[in-house]
């Protein structure tokens, strides 16, 4: 229960963008639109979607931590969001009706994961300066 509290405090919006995540991409079958015209639509919709949260997560664990323990840095919000986007491709493609997985979401997942470390470094770097 601790520990609940402890990352509902620290760390609400990340928590929030993994929800939606599963949401998106499990429990709901999105609407024919004219976004579906856009080339690569739904990649471009995983490469935002995983990259926005593996920044967020960054940016909220340098927010509640005067030292960076890198190693948790690299397991959860590098390695845990990419494992996440390949389970979650499983479970669309073999627990889904109205979905199925992809490689190409998994590639897409995986450089937005890699860009949003990309921001986050860069946000451990301004923050740390600034806090100087």
């Amino acid at each position: 229960m601790k520990k609940t509290a402890h990352l509902l405090k620290h760390y609400p919006l990340t928590l929030l963008c993994l929800a939606l995540i599963f949401f998106l991409s499990l429990l709901i079958d999105v609407p024919e639109s004219k976004l579906n015209d856009v080339t690569y639509i739904d990649k471009w919709t995983h490469f935002i979607m995983y990259g926005g949260t593996c920044s967020v997560m960054w940016w909220e664990y340098l927010r509640c931590h005067d030292r960076v323990e890198w190693w948790k840095l690299w397991l959860y919000a590098i390695i845990g969001m990419v494992v996440l986007g390949g389970v979650i491709e499983l479970l669309q493609a073999y627990c889904t009706a109205h979905r199925s997985g992809e490689w190409l979401d998994f590639v897409a997942d995986s450089l937005g994961v890699a860009l949003g470390a990309g921001v986050g470094l860069l946000l451990n770097k301004k923050m740390r300066k600034s806090a100087k």
